[in-house]
């Protein structure tokens, strides 16, 4: 019911398209509304953030990459995992690790990030509101108050709006979450303790990362996707790597599985849940991560009445500009759907900022690099063999194993590996995808490189410091360069070396 005005805190509205509340309002705080509300503010425009949480950041800092990133590291540093090719499988810096061990990092970087956002907003005049926004006209947005103070509500116009809502854990109605026993990723952050077994449903990033998390630990993980293998969008050749080092940490991966049935039962043991497959296999746990992606959280939005629409997984889609089909009305971030990377949303905030307010910008999506934290982690920009071989596209490759690299004996990393994709003729550089330690930091020097239209024969040319993992460039480049046959080495554009005596 809509409230009377009387017992309404109401905002007077405007009543030309001439005479807006703000020239840009933002719907959600997480990390595509923040860049697009900063830009906005650097552009002298009167901005507000719409935050429904009591807290901004949304799920990236709360519940999502921030947390589960800071949970991945203080997992590698109490179990040891990085150290163990050194000095032995039985190698821990703490040997009875428990869930308030790993959380008491995680706390720590969550609020100070809570902090550096709040501090952005306010040292750029942003205008932070926490309440529920929902369209009432294509530039009007009703807000609701709530922190519990009444039915307190207020309407506000703007000249351009942002929609940065994210996304919430897909859940299957006929699954029985507890928060402890069936969860979700969500979930994680308030469990009392780590479980002894833990089947993951779902192969996807979200799902392969806790997934290798949890077996770092020592904990035995069951991990079940219906596709026939992970990541389908990563080169395979780093997904088969992956596969390996999860069956090395004594995972089963159950591919090409359907799940039938999740049932909580008690028995001698305590409580645990029962996983049962299309193809009758049953599968007990402690503890069950259902990982079946994410879907918008567009449902209270009212799109409708702004002239919108979501689809059947709440998302928005929008043009090139991020524009969705009312023009000034955008979408950024994970609710207009792939690749979901708060790197990704930052850059598509900002883009969005500068198309709605007539500023030039020039950006490479082509070239957004991914970043996927399981253990060990997966960086790649570009394209893969898959793809490239679809299209037709010429290529040859070059491979570099850390085990080659004196950094890669040193950190006791032997089963990482970087991969250069290059044209066959113009030995232009068409893709980069690795898989070990810091391949998230390495994969920015390729980037880099495909950036400016660089080829293989650049890391050839250039000096590395060593001992680095960034070597691994230059012993992928030689690799794949051999695999030419006679082709020969692009000479380097040098100055012909100076006479002693010559005038310069």
């Amino acid at each position: 019911m809509t409230p009377s005005p009387k017992n309404s805190q109401m905002l007077s509205i405007a009543t030309s398209h001439d005479d807006f509340t703000y020239d840009l309002l933002v719907i959600g705080s997480g990390p595509g509304g923040q860049r697009a509300a900063i830009q906005a503010a650097k552009l002298g425009k009167k901005v507000a953030v719409v935050e429904r949480k009591a807290v901004v950041g949304g799920v990236c800092i709360n519940t999502g990459t921030i947390p589960s990133k800071t949970f991945r590291e203080a997992i590698m540093h109490l179990s040891g995992y990085n150290e163990r090719g050194l000095y032995g499988s039985a190698y821990a810096v703490k040997d009875d690790i428990t869930v308030q061990d790993l959380l008491l990092r995680t706390s720590s970087v969550m609020s100070h990030e809570l902090d550096v956002v709040r501090n952005q907003l306010h040292r750029n005049r942003i205008e932070s509101i926490n309440a529920e926004a929902s369209f009432m006209g294509p530039h009007t947005v009703r807000l609701r108050d709530v922190r519990g103070h009444g039915d307190g509500w207020r309407d506000v116009t703007a000249r351009h709006i942002v929609v940065a809502v994210g996304t919430k854990a897909a859940r299957d109605p006929k699954i029985p979450f507890d928060g402890q026993r069936i969860i979700i990723s969500d979930d994680i952050l308030d469990l009392r303790e780590l479980p002894r077994t833990v089947t993951v449903i779902g192969g996807g990033v979200i799902g392969c990362e806790y997934a290798s998390m949890f077996a770092a630990l020592g904990v035995r993980v069951t991990l079940i996707d219906k596709r026939p293998r992970l990541l389908e969008f990563v080169d395979h050749e780093i997904t088969d790597v992956l596969a390996y080092q999860m069956r090395q940490n004594r995972m089963t991966l159950r591919l090409g599985e359907a799940v039938k049935a999740v049932e909580p039962f008690t028995d001698r043991l305590g409580q645990r849940v029962k996983v049962t497959l299309a193809s009758g296999k049953e599968i007990v746990s402690d503890m069950v991560l259902y990982s079946i992606g994410r879907i918008g959280a567009t449902d209270r939005l009212n799109l409708e009445a702004a002239g919108l629409s979501a689809d059947e997984r709440g998302r928005i889609s929008v043009n090139g500009h991020y524009q969705t089909s009312v023009s000034h009305i955008y979408a950024v971030g994970d609710v207009i759907g792939f690749p979901s990377l708060a790197s990704v949303s930052m850059e598509q905030g900002r883009l969005a900022t500068c198309h709605a307010f007539g500023v030039p910008t020039q950006s490479v999506p082509e070239l957004f690099p991914y970043g996927i934290y399981t253990i060990p982690e997966i960086s790649t920009v570009g394209k893969n063999e898959e793809e490239l071989t679809s299209a037709g596209v010429p290529y040859e490759i070059g491979k570099a194993q850390y085990r080659e690299i004196a950094r890669g004996q040193i950190i006791g990393d032997e089963q990482g590996t970087l991969k250069l994709i290059f044209h066959l003729d113009t030995r232009e550089l068409l893709g980069v995808h690795i898989i070990g330690t810091g391949a998230s930091e390495l994969i920015h020097i390729g980037q880099a490189v495909m950036a400016f239209g660089g080829t293989v024969d650049y890391f050839v040319n250039t000096v590395f410091n060593y001992p680095t993992l960034a070597e691994c460039y230059k012993t992928a480049a030689f690799d794949g360069i051999n695999r030419l046959g006679s082709a020969p080495l692009l000479e380097p554009k040098l100055e012909p070396a100076k006479e002693v005596g010559e005038v310069v």
